[in-house]
Protein backbone atom coordinates (compact mmCIF):
# COMPACT_ATOMS: atom_id res chain seq x y z
CA UNK A 1 0.00 0.00 0.00
CA UNK A 2 1.54 3.26 -1.27
CA UNK A 3 0.46 6.67 0.49
CA UNK A 4 -2.05 7.68 -2.08
CA UNK A 5 -3.52 4.07 -0.96
CA UNK A 6 -2.99 4.61 2.47
CA UNK A 7 -5.18 8.04 1.52
CA UNK A 8 -8.44 5.74 1.05
CA UNK A 9 -7.85 2.90 2.71
CA UNK A 10 -6.96 4.93 5.83
CA UNK A 11 -9.57 7.79 7.12
CA UNK A 12 -11.44 8.29 3.43
CA UNK A 13 -14.22 10.59 2.79
CA UNK A 14 -18.04 9.97 5.46
CA UNK A 15 -20.64 12.03 4.95
CA UNK A 16 -18.52 14.64 3.18
CA UNK A 17 -20.03 17.79 2.00
CA UNK A 18 -20.30 17.98 -1.76
CA UNK A 19 -22.29 20.64 -3.48
CA UNK A 20 -22.57 22.31 -6.98
CA UNK A 21 -22.36 26.45 -6.53
CA UNK A 22 -23.45 27.99 -9.42
CA UNK A 23 -23.07 32.16 -9.34
CA UNK A 24 -23.64 35.21 -11.37
CA UNK A 25 -21.09 38.00 -11.28
CA UNK A 26 -20.56 39.57 -8.45
CA UNK A 27 -20.27 37.15 -6.10
CA UNK A 28 -17.77 36.30 -3.39
CA UNK A 29 -18.07 34.07 -0.53
CA UNK A 30 -15.38 34.30 2.72
CA UNK A 31 -14.80 30.13 3.82
CA UNK A 32 -13.86 30.24 7.01
CA UNK A 33 -14.72 26.54 8.04
CA UNK A 34 -11.69 25.22 8.79
CA UNK A 35 -11.99 21.70 7.03
CA UNK A 36 -8.57 20.21 6.45
CA UNK A 37 -9.27 19.49 2.98
CA UNK A 38 -11.42 21.22 -0.10
CA UNK A 39 -11.08 20.09 -3.52
CA UNK A 40 -13.07 22.88 -5.81
CA UNK A 41 -13.25 21.66 -9.27
CA UNK A 42 -14.56 24.48 -12.11
CA UNK A 43 -16.94 23.56 -14.33
CA UNK A 44 -17.78 26.75 -15.97
CA UNK A 45 -16.96 30.15 -16.10
CA UNK A 46 -14.13 31.59 -14.02
CA UNK A 47 -13.13 31.97 -10.09
CA UNK A 48 -10.47 33.78 -7.84
CA UNK A 49 -9.01 32.22 -4.56
CA UNK A 50 -7.28 34.40 -2.46
CA UNK A 51 -5.50 33.07 0.65
CA UNK A 52 -4.79 34.78 3.87
CA UNK A 53 -1.36 34.68 2.05
CA UNK A 54 -0.08 34.34 -0.36
CA UNK A 55 -1.08 35.78 -4.43
CA UNK A 56 -4.65 35.30 -5.86
CA UNK A 57 -5.20 32.33 -7.78
CA UNK A 58 -7.89 32.87 -11.34
CA UNK A 59 -9.10 29.07 -12.01
CA UNK A 60 -10.65 28.56 -15.67
CA UNK A 61 -13.12 25.92 -16.50
CA UNK A 62 -11.42 22.47 -16.14
CA UNK A 63 -8.93 24.10 -13.21
CA UNK A 64 -8.89 22.71 -9.95
CA UNK A 65 -7.74 23.99 -6.82
CA UNK A 66 -7.40 21.95 -2.89
CA UNK A 67 -6.85 24.26 0.20
CA UNK A 68 -5.19 22.66 3.15
CA UNK A 69 -7.32 24.06 5.76
CA UNK A 70 -7.54 25.48 8.25
CA UNK A 71 -6.68 29.05 7.21
CA UNK A 72 -9.36 31.00 5.34
CA UNK A 73 -9.83 32.16 2.08
CA UNK A 74 -12.29 33.64 -0.05
CA UNK A 75 -13.64 32.65 -3.76
CA UNK A 76 -14.78 35.38 -6.00
CA UNK A 77 -15.50 36.31 -9.11
CA UNK A 78 -13.04 39.05 -9.07
CA UNK A 79 -10.66 40.17 -6.03
CA UNK A 80 -12.48 43.76 -5.84
CA UNK A 81 -15.82 41.71 -5.51
CA UNK A 82 -16.25 42.08 -1.10
CA UNK A 83 -18.16 38.91 0.29
CA UNK A 84 -21.72 38.47 0.29
CA UNK A 85 -21.67 35.41 2.38
CA UNK A 86 -19.53 33.60 5.04
CA UNK A 87 -19.21 30.11 5.18
CA UNK A 88 -18.64 28.38 8.33
CA UNK A 89 -17.82 25.29 9.97
CA UNK A 90 -20.48 22.66 10.21
CA UNK A 91 -21.32 24.10 6.92
CA UNK A 92 -23.03 27.00 8.38
CA UNK A 93 -23.74 30.00 6.47
CA UNK A 94 -24.20 33.35 7.52
CA UNK A 95 -24.21 36.83 5.65
CA UNK A 96 -21.25 39.37 6.38
CA UNK A 97 -23.03 41.10 9.14
CA UNK A 98 -23.33 37.47 11.17
CA UNK A 99 -27.40 37.08 9.99
CA UNK A 100 -28.22 33.38 8.75
CA UNK A 101 -28.68 32.55 5.48
CA UNK A 102 -29.74 29.17 6.51
CA UNK A 103 -31.97 28.12 3.39
CA UNK A 104 -31.73 31.46 1.14
CA UNK A 105 -29.51 30.53 -1.18
CA UNK A 106 -30.34 26.90 -1.95
CA UNK A 107 -31.39 25.84 -5.81
CA UNK A 108 -31.88 22.20 -5.51
CA UNK A 109 -30.67 18.72 -4.44
CA UNK A 110 -26.84 19.72 -3.32
CA UNK A 111 -26.61 23.05 -5.54
CA UNK A 112 -26.56 25.90 -3.71
CA UNK A 113 -25.78 29.96 -5.26
CA UNK A 114 -27.63 32.50 -6.72
CA UNK A 115 -28.86 31.61 -10.09
CA UNK A 116 -28.92 28.04 -11.49
CA UNK A 117 -28.04 29.27 -14.62
CA UNK A 118 -25.31 31.15 -13.54
CA UNK A 119 -22.37 31.79 -15.90
CA UNK A 120 -19.97 30.47 -12.86
CA UNK A 121 -20.45 26.65 -12.03
CA UNK A 122 -18.07 24.65 -9.40
CA UNK A 123 -18.09 21.98 -7.69
CA UNK A 124 -16.72 21.92 -4.27
CA UNK A 125 -16.11 18.93 -1.78
CA UNK A 126 -14.73 19.38 1.48
CA UNK A 127 -13.10 16.40 3.10
CA UNK A 128 -12.83 15.23 6.86
CA UNK A 129 -9.95 13.89 7.30
CA UNK A 130 -8.18 14.17 10.22
CA UNK A 131 -5.76 11.06 10.32
CA UNK A 132 -1.99 10.73 11.25
CA UNK A 133 -1.47 8.31 7.73
CA UNK A 134 -3.30 11.15 5.47
CA UNK A 135 -1.49 13.74 7.60
CA UNK A 136 1.77 12.28 6.11
CA UNK A 137 0.97 13.58 3.24
CA UNK A 138 -1.28 16.49 3.24
CA UNK A 139 1.69 18.06 5.60
CA UNK A 140 3.37 17.80 2.09
CA UNK A 141 0.57 20.41 0.47
CA UNK A 142 0.97 24.08 0.04
CA UNK A 143 -2.00 25.76 1.24
CA UNK A 144 -3.04 26.52 -1.67
CA UNK A 145 -2.70 24.01 -4.83
CA UNK A 146 -4.15 24.69 -8.11
CA UNK A 147 -3.72 22.25 -11.10
CA UNK A 148 -4.33 24.07 -14.58
CA UNK A 149 -6.65 22.02 -17.24
CA UNK A 150 -3.70 22.26 -19.53
CA UNK A 151 -1.71 20.23 -17.15
CA UNK A 152 -4.42 17.58 -16.52
CA UNK A 153 -7.67 16.79 -17.54
CA UNK A 154 -10.14 15.32 -14.49
CA UNK A 155 -12.50 12.49 -16.53
CA UNK A 156 -14.38 12.14 -12.81
CA UNK A 157 -16.62 15.57 -13.77
CA UNK A 158 -19.29 15.02 -16.02
CA UNK A 159 -19.83 11.81 -13.38
CA UNK A 160 -19.32 14.04 -10.67
CA UNK A 161 -22.09 16.25 -12.60
CA UNK A 162 -24.38 13.86 -12.62
CA UNK A 163 -24.33 12.03 -9.16
CA UNK A 164 -24.14 15.48 -7.19
CA UNK A 165 -28.10 16.19 -8.01
CA UNK A 166 -29.09 12.74 -7.62
CA UNK A 167 -31.42 12.09 -4.57
CA UNK A 168 -31.10 8.11 -4.36
CA UNK A 169 -30.76 5.62 -1.53
CA UNK A 170 -27.21 5.39 -0.94
CA UNK A 171 -26.27 8.52 -2.92
CA UNK A 172 -23.78 10.33 0.06
CA UNK A 173 -21.55 7.05 -0.19
CA UNK A 174 -21.66 7.10 -3.85
CA UNK A 175 -20.52 11.03 -3.33
CA UNK A 176 -18.01 9.89 -0.88
CA UNK A 177 -16.02 7.46 -3.18
CA UNK A 178 -16.47 9.79 -6.14
CA UNK A 179 -14.51 12.62 -3.74
CA UNK A 180 -12.02 10.19 -2.88
CA UNK A 181 -11.49 9.31 -6.66
CA UNK A 182 -10.62 13.17 -7.14
CA UNK A 183 -8.44 13.99 -4.15
CA UNK A 184 -5.99 10.71 -5.32
CA UNK A 185 -6.15 11.93 -9.10
CA UNK A 186 -5.70 15.24 -8.07
CA UNK A 187 -3.22 14.75 -5.62
CA UNK A 188 -1.31 12.21 -7.78
CA UNK A 189 -1.23 15.00 -11.06
CA UNK A 190 -0.06 17.38 -8.45
CA UNK A 191 3.01 15.29 -7.37
CA UNK A 192 4.49 14.70 -10.68
CA UNK A 193 4.80 18.48 -11.12
CA UNK A 194 7.98 19.67 -10.53
CA UNK A 195 6.54 22.53 -8.47
CA UNK A 196 4.78 20.42 -6.29
CA UNK A 197 8.42 19.53 -3.64
CA UNK A 198 6.79 15.81 -2.98
CA UNK A 199 8.54 15.02 0.42
CA UNK A 200 11.66 12.59 0.05
CA UNK A 201 9.82 9.27 1.24
CA UNK A 202 7.42 10.06 -1.42
CA UNK A 203 10.04 10.24 -4.10
CA UNK A 204 11.55 7.12 -3.16
CA UNK A 205 8.86 4.80 -4.06
CA UNK A 206 10.39 5.61 -7.63
CA UNK A 207 13.71 4.18 -6.36
CA UNK A 208 14.24 0.05 -7.66
CA UNK A 209 15.29 -0.60 -4.33
CA UNK A 210 14.00 1.63 -1.49
CA UNK A 211 10.78 2.16 -2.93
CA UNK A 212 10.22 -1.95 -2.59
CA UNK A 213 11.41 -1.73 0.73
CA UNK A 214 9.12 0.95 1.63
CA UNK A 215 6.14 -0.77 -0.36
CA UNK A 216 7.16 -4.18 2.00
CA UNK A 217 6.70 -1.88 5.24
CA UNK A 218 3.84 -0.40 4.32
CA UNK A 219 2.18 -3.37 2.88
CA UNK A 220 2.81 -5.45 6.17
CA UNK A 221 4.11 -3.49 9.47
CA UNK A 222 2.87 -6.56 11.27
CA UNK A 223 5.93 -8.18 9.91
CA UNK A 224 8.73 -8.64 12.46
CA UNK A 225 10.90 -6.83 9.61
CA UNK A 226 14.61 -6.54 10.39
CA UNK A 227 17.46 -4.52 8.18
CA UNK A 228 18.50 -7.73 7.59
CA UNK A 229 15.27 -9.41 6.04
CA UNK A 230 14.62 -6.03 3.64
CA UNK A 231 17.88 -6.39 2.10
CA UNK A 232 17.31 -9.85 1.55
CA UNK A 233 14.13 -8.66 -0.35
CA UNK A 234 15.94 -6.03 -2.14
CA UNK A 235 18.40 -8.10 -3.33
CA UNK A 236 21.48 -5.83 -1.69
CA UNK A 237 23.34 -5.92 1.43
CA UNK A 238 22.34 -4.58 5.10
CA UNK A 239 25.10 -1.30 4.80
CA UNK A 240 23.87 -0.62 1.30
CA UNK A 241 20.28 -1.02 2.21
CA UNK A 242 20.91 1.19 5.08
CA UNK A 243 22.99 4.02 3.54
CA UNK A 244 20.80 4.12 0.43
CA UNK A 245 17.41 4.32 2.45
CA UNK A 246 18.61 6.90 4.77
CA UNK A 247 19.68 9.18 1.86
CA UNK A 248 16.43 8.91 0.38
CA UNK A 249 14.20 8.79 2.95
CA UNK A 250 15.73 10.78 5.54
CA UNK A 251 15.70 8.38 8.07
CA UNK A 252 17.09 4.73 8.23
CA UNK A 253 14.22 1.71 8.19
CA UNK A 254 13.26 0.88 11.42
CA UNK A 255 12.88 4.62 12.38
CA UNK A 256 10.43 5.16 9.31
CA UNK A 257 8.81 1.19 9.96
CA UNK A 258 8.08 2.99 13.70
CA UNK A 259 6.63 6.53 12.29
CA UNK A 260 4.40 4.31 9.74
CA UNK A 261 3.31 1.36 12.65
CA UNK A 262 2.53 4.10 15.18
CA UNK A 263 0.62 6.40 12.64
CA UNK A 264 -1.87 3.38 11.69
CA UNK A 265 -2.26 2.71 15.43
CA UNK A 266 -3.31 6.23 15.54
CA UNK A 267 -6.07 6.11 12.85
CA UNK A 268 -7.57 2.68 14.23
CA UNK A 269 -7.36 4.28 17.59
CA UNK A 270 -9.31 7.07 16.19
CA UNK A 271 -11.47 4.81 13.32
CA UNK A 272 -12.21 2.09 15.57
CA UNK A 273 -13.88 0.05 18.64
CA UNK A 274 -10.25 -2.12 18.12
CA UNK A 275 -8.74 -3.08 21.80
CA UNK A 276 -5.36 -1.96 22.30
CA UNK A 277 -3.76 -5.44 22.11
CA UNK A 278 -5.42 -6.21 18.63
CA UNK A 279 -4.23 -2.76 17.63
CA UNK A 280 -0.57 -3.75 19.11
CA UNK A 281 -1.24 -6.83 16.87
CA UNK A 282 -2.37 -5.46 13.66
CA UNK A 283 0.75 -3.06 13.92
CA UNK A 284 3.63 -5.07 14.51
CA UNK A 285 3.66 -4.62 18.69
CA UNK A 286 3.69 -7.52 20.72
CA UNK A 287 1.81 -6.26 23.41
CA UNK A 288 -0.61 -3.37 24.13
CA UNK A 289 1.98 -2.67 26.57
CA UNK A 290 4.72 -2.52 23.93
CA UNK A 291 2.66 -0.19 22.03
CA UNK A 292 1.62 2.37 24.69
CA UNK A 293 4.94 2.89 25.74
CA UNK A 294 6.08 3.52 21.87
CA UNK A 295 2.92 5.93 21.18
CA UNK A 296 3.02 7.74 24.61
CA UNK A 297 6.99 8.59 24.16
CA UNK A 298 6.17 10.12 19.90
CA UNK A 299 2.63 11.30 20.85
CA UNK A 300 3.48 12.62 24.39
CA UNK A 301 -0.34 11.21 25.47
CA UNK A 302 -1.32 7.62 25.89
CA UNK A 303 -3.45 5.75 23.51
CA UNK A 304 -6.53 6.09 25.50
CA UNK A 305 -5.82 9.84 25.78
CA UNK A 306 -5.46 9.74 22.02
CA UNK A 307 -8.73 8.05 22.06
CA UNK A 308 -10.95 10.00 24.04
CA UNK A 309 -9.54 13.28 21.88
CA UNK A 310 -10.54 12.34 19.15
CA UNK A 311 -14.22 11.01 20.13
Amino acid sequence: MDALAGLLEGPRARGAFMIRACFEPPWSLRIEDRAPLTVMLLVRGHAWIMPEEGEPVRLRAGDLAIARGPDPYTCADDPSTLPQAVILPNQVCTYPDGRSLKGRMDLGVRTWGARIDGSMVMLIGTYPMHGEVSGRLLDALPALLTLPSDVWECPLTPLIMEEIVRDEPGQEVVLDRLLDLLVIAALRAWFSRPEAEAPAWYQALADPVVGRVLRLLQDDPAYPWTVASLAAKAGVSRAALARRFSELVGEPPMTYLTGWRLALAADRLRGTEDTLEAIARQVGYGSAFALSSAFKRVYGVSPQEHRTRAA
